[in-house]
């Protein structure tokens, strides 16, 4: 089976033994193998993983996307694995992961408790029993002497390992990561076509309950309702209409209550489905748009499309950003921008995968200087706007690299606007 034509379409979510789905064990087992194939290449002897996304790629575990800080992974050169955790985190962890032989409880070195302990020689206390617990694992699978990378730069931790005779290094670490995760396998492909499809029920129960007097946290609420029901994570993520929606509200999704006329729009970012983040924008009229806010919802398609079409393996993300809009025209007047970097968010791609902003990121503020290369298998989303009546439009598409250009994994219609009768 050619690798793009598995799953061609979105399964249940459900496991069954009648047809190929997302394969966990084989997620879990490629993704390690992929920081291995690097560990293997690098000066590293073991990697000590504390980044919550970094521990879930190598592990599996479901954290919660942040930093570790009370849970810790250790990835030595051989595959061995050593995972820290809390005490009943580590007890469920023993009891429902057996893919993991080895589960110990934590010292909670870095992060809340020991920021909580309000007593820098607790601070103190803390990251040196972290780090003997580290040394000895080290020492416990042959690695006490070779080089540790360590993917969080916190002084205090490196420090306590420095002094227990063990050199880490923090750049070789996040590098190796980044290199790792920046394109996917097929189950992770899937996770966020999956994650997409769900965003799609999501942006239905928009459409079926948006109204003119219904409040913008009423219809969110509805929607987040659907996103729970089908099995999603939800972090994130807001519906505006009207005025909030140009300039971006800074509250999000807020009590208002809709009109005739209003523009809304919803972003599902940071929902997730095994731990696979959306990104994902669209935009509803309620009752007939006009035909400002036609024009601009066009204007934003195409310049969105014209920078889909430049997506290939072997372009740099340089040549990629030159199709956003530059800062000529209302982009910049609405913000008052002379710069690029003024309009981040507003006019670019990123990565998605475990974090919503992964490799690449292009952007006309960074990339025109410091230039990737895009590789086939990188995912990302990618999001323009544009502004209307003192009301604005936004639209994204979440896609992946393919040997030819891209595939959208996004499906919900984005030739016209959604328009909302009631």
């Amino acid at each position: 089976m050619h690798e793009r034509d598995f799953m061609a379409g979105t399964r249940g979510t459900m496991a069954v033994d009648w047809e190929e789905r997302i394969d966990t064990q084989r997620l879990r087992r490629e993704r390690r193998e992929r920081v291995l194939d690097r560990l293997d290449d690098s000066p590293l002897g073991a990697l000590l993983l504390v980044s919550d996304p970094d521990i879930r790629y190598v592990t599996g575990l479901a954290m919660t996307g942040g930093s570790g800080a009370d849970h810790y992974t250790l990835l030595t050169e051989d595959g061995d694995v050593v995972h820290w955790d809390t005490a009943d985190h580590a007890a469920n962890q023993r009891y429902n992961c057996p893919w993991l032989d080895d589960v110990r409880y934590a010292a909670p070195g870095l992060g809340n408790v020991p920021r909580a302990s309000g007593s820098d020689s607790a601070r103190a206390f803390l990251a040196g029993k972290m780090a003997d617990l580290v040394a000895d694992a080290m020492a416990d699978y042959g690695v006490a002497d070779l080089p540790l990378g360590v993917d969080v730069g916190a002084r205090r931790l490196h420090d306590a390992l420095d002094e227990r005779g063990i050199a880490t290094r923090t750049e070789e670490a996040v590098d190796l990561m980044h290199d790792a995760r920046k394109t996917k396998t097929r189950d992770e492909v899937e996770c966020l076509r999956q994650v997409a499809a769900i965003c799609e029920a999501g942006f239905q129960r928009i459409k079926e309950t948006a109204r003119p007097g219904q409040r913008e946290s009423e219809v969110w609420g509805e929607a987040v309702r659907e996103l729970w029901r089908h099995g999603a994570t939800v972090g994130g993520g807001y519906l505006t209409s009207g005025p909030n929606t140009w300039p971006k509200h800074q509250a999000n999704t807020t009590d208002r209550a809709m009109r005739p006329g209003d523009l809304v729009y919803a972003d599902f970012y940071n929902v997730g489905y095994l731990g696979y983040r959306s990104c994902y924008y669209r935009t509803f009229a309620l009752g007939e748009p006009t035909d400002a806010q036609r024009d601009a919802y066009e204007t934003a398609v195409e310049n969105l499309y014209r920078v889909l079409e430049r997506i290939e393996p072997g372009v740099t993300t340089d040549e990629v950003a030159a199709a956003f809009p530059d800062m000529a025209g209302e982009h910049a007047e609405w913000y008052d921008a002379d710069e690029h970097w003024q309009l981040t968010t507003n006019h670019w791609a990123h990565g998605l995968g475990l974090q919503l902003y992964e490799v690449p990121l292009i952007w006309r503020g960074v990339s025109p200087d410091h230039p990737i290369e895009i590789e086939a298998g990188m995912t990302m989303a990618v999001e323009t706007q544009e502004p209307a009546d003192r009301q604005g439009v936004r639209v994204e598409e979440m896609v992946v690299v393919r040997e030819d250009g891209v595939e959208v994994l996004s499906q919900w219609p984005v030739e016209e606007i959604t328009q909302i009768d009631y």
